[in-house]
């Protein structure tokens, strides 16, 4: 009889086991997977706005006297930043800062072009050159708005795959942290404004 009471503990606690790590493992698969789908959104956003460049630049392009060495450097910046790509499943911060800086760098070359931009009333008034313009501004807005939803999406997944005791199942199965997208380093020093 105790034989069989042993052998009926052993067997519960061993499904017991078996529902636990099933649920942690397909519970983190579903993390995972949900932070590769905001990462592939905050692609598309930034993707977006390559094509509108690449549109802007061609639009540019036709004012004869325009500054040749602005257009480049957005067209340098442009390349760099659709060279620079990141797998999903290999979020590292290190991966996710090189990231950040080629798109920093398009960034600064997009706002030297609409600083440039202003000395040309004709280019200004352009119909395509503002349909344009304002497009940028939505998609920098809905950059924004997926990279929080991003860095929303990975803080949920690590904090399941850390906490005990999903991450002994994390370390087992290999399931890793995933970097977040930081503010740049510019943008915790106040601007220097001169009258």
């Amino acid at each position: 009889m105790k034989k069989w009471i042993i052998i009926g503990t052993l067997v519960l606690l061993g499904v017991l086991i078996y529902r636990f790590a099933v649920r942690g493992y397909n519970n983190m698969v579903t993390l995972q997977e949900a932070v590769s789908k905001a990462w592939s959104d905050v692609e598309t956003q930034y993707q977006r706005r390559l094509d509108l460049v690449q549109n802007l630049v061609n639009t540019v392009k036709g004012y004869a006297d325009f500054e040749k060495s602005t257009l480049t450097q957005v067209v340098e910046a442009r390349a760099k930043a659709t060279q620079v790509t990141v797998d999903p499943q290999n979020l590292t911060p290190e991966k996710l800062r090189e990231f950040q800086s080629a798109q920093s760098e398009m960034s600064s070359a997009l706002s030297r072009l609409l600083v440039v931009v202003e000395r040309y009333p004709d280019l200004k008034a352009n119909q395509n050159f503002l349909e344009l313009q304002a497009q940028l501004e939505g998609t920098e807005n809905r950059i924004a708005v997926s990279r929080n939803k991003f860095n929303d999406t990975a803080r949920e997944y690590n904090t399941f795959i850390r906490r005990f005791p999903q991450n002994i199942l994390a370390g087992w199965f290999g399931f890793a942290s995933k970097a977040y997208f930081e503010a740049d380093k510019e943008a915790s020093k106040a601007p220097k404004v001169e009258f």
